[in-house]
């Protein structure tokens, strides 16, 4: 899987912009606000539809213009890739894969993959457990697109079953008692499903993590546990038979009180919960061997790596940990975006150097 060059049109601060990446390491330089980060972002839409800033996408289109058109040509399993797509402040996107129209964006994960790190992953550590859900799940998705569907269908039995918990009004009548006697059900069966396959997938990760974690900051001891308190998986009760022993207190407060919305990733350094013991350095380490744990599993499962985009991954981290980082990239295709200075040693194979929208190759 390989973007050969990349064109934007009114995305972001740029007007027209042009490059070239390289097959291995391509280093995005530039002062801060130049538009380094614009540059990831663009290649990082075009696998998902969305943007991993969260920015609407009124905020993707340049002041004054009426849509942003991206366009990037590669190569995939030795065939041509071309992605299109414009871009409208309000309205439907359109987006094309080698000039037919994407009929489903889940469409995309054949076409092209990415992992991204961004500042913003430090959240993965120190926030709360929705985002080490949402985590899991991007990348199970990943590893098997029929992920998709059994994510979203969880994601629409439990906001169906809350719906008529709150409806319910706190009480537990003999209409409210059959249909949730149907929520459970489903919502017991699908979610057991999605805990199982989020189970796997930390057995997956949790050594890769400990690895990447190892070269990249030391030899603390680092693990990672899915807890469900509830599933099968840990030898307890399903889902089904929890929902209906917490039945009376979801009537009371109106929602769903157990279920895979409600399950933690823990992550320990050195025997120390991550989120309140560890160092800013070691938070921001652990989220940065997280996003390599999961390009690892995911390039194992797809059979080939994805993209690999590091957005300022180097301005928290020490001169050593940064070499580390750089030295330890895996094989494939990635860009790396910083304001500072890069290592000696690796170099990379392009280097681009941003300046207020403008792209132009400097000598690597």
């Amino acid at each position: 899987m390989l973007v050969e060059e990349l064109w934007l049109t009114d995305w972001r601060i740029y007007e027209e912009a042009h490059v070239q990446l390289s097959p291995g390491l391509t280093a995005v330089v530039g002062e801060n606000a130049a538009g380094k980060t614009s540059l990831l972002e663009a290649l990082a839409w075009l696998t998902s539809l969305s943007s991993f800033r969260g920015s609407p996408p009124e905020a993707l289109v340049r002041t004054g213009a009426g849509r942003a058109v991206v366009r990037a040509q590669g190569r995939r399993e030795e065939r041509d890739l071309l992605l299109e797509a414009e871009i409208f402040p309000a309205g439907r996107d359109r987006v094309r894969v080698n000039r037919q129209p994407l009929r489903r964006s889940r469409d995309l994960l054949g076409a092209l993959r990415a992992t991204v790190f961004s500042p913003d992953d430090l959240a993965l550590v120190k926030e709360g457990p929705s985002g080490r859900r949402r985590f899991l799940d991007a990348a199970l998705v990943a590893t098997d697109i029929r992920m998709d569907d059994l994510v979203g269908r969880v994601d629409r039995t439990l906001r169906q079953r809350n719906a008529l918990l709150k409806q319910a009004g706190g009480r537990l009548d003999e209409s409210t008692r059959v249909s949730l006697d149907v929520w459970d059900e489903r919502l017991g069966a699908e979610g057991d499903a999605l805990a199982r396959a989020r189970h796997e997938l930390v057995d997956k990760l949790a050594p890769e993590l400990a690895k990447a974690y190892a070269e990249l900051a030391g030899g603390d001891d680092i693990s990672a546990r899915y807890c469900p308190q509830w599933a099968q998986v840990t030898g307890g009760p399903g889902l089904t038979e929890q929902l209906g022993q917490c039945r009376k207190e979801d009537v009371r407060r109106g929602l769903t009180t157990v279920g895979p919305h409600r399950d933690e990733l823990e992550l320990e350094i050195s025997a120390r919960p991550a989120r309140t013991h560890a160092s800013q350095g070691e938070q921001r380490s652990l989220a940065v061997a997280l996003r390599l744990a999961s390009h690892a599993v995911v390039t194992e499962a797809a059979g080939s790596a994805p993209i690999l985009l590091l957005d300022d991954v180097l301005s928290e981290l020490d001169p050593r940990r940064s070499a580390g980082l750089l030295k330890m990239v895996p094989a494939g295709q990635a860009l790396l975006t910083t304001a500072g200075p890069l290592p000696d040693d690796p170099a990379p194979e392009r280097i681009l150097r941003v300046t207020d929208g403008r792209i132009e190759e400097v000598a690597a």
